[in-house]
């Protein structure tokens, strides 16, 4: 039986933000972000990074810390990735899934003038 390559990382430099901001995802879940730091002592780590998504977690799943270089948040990130995915199910990210089509649509109805109705799911 022949089964699915799971998804890589892969990134997206996102054009929102003034500094250097890379938005990490894992297929169509947004894993972490790995950007430049702003408002810090120049004597400090340049980098940040978070990993992991909520929903689809617990609190105090998701991690996160700074480094010196890009290509050591990256390592950093990625080691902290290999964790929270081992601990992650199917539903946990369709948990994220359905919190995102819920969002979208919200936002859809709320520019329409529009409410939600209280017992909407996603695939409605």
């Amino acid at each position: 039986m022949a089964t699915c390559p799971s998804p890589q990382l892969t990134r997206r430099r996102s054009p929102d933000h003034q500094h250097e901001r890379w938005e990490i995802y894992f297929g169509d879940i947004r894993a972490g972000v790995i950007s430049v730091r702003s408002g810090n002592p120049r004597d400090t780590d340049l980098w940040e990074w978070c990993c992991g998504f909520y929903p689809g977690s617990h609190p105090g799943e998701c991690s996160g810390g700074t480094a010196a270089t890009f290509d050591q948040a990256r390592a950093d990130f990625e080691a902290a990735w290999r964790l929270f995915l081992a601990n992650r199910t199917e539903a946990d990210f369709q948990a994220w899934r359905d919190h995102k089509a819920w969002t979208a649509e919200k936002y859809r109805r709320f520019d329409r003038g529009e409410r939600m109705p209280h017992d909407w799911r996603p695939g409605q």
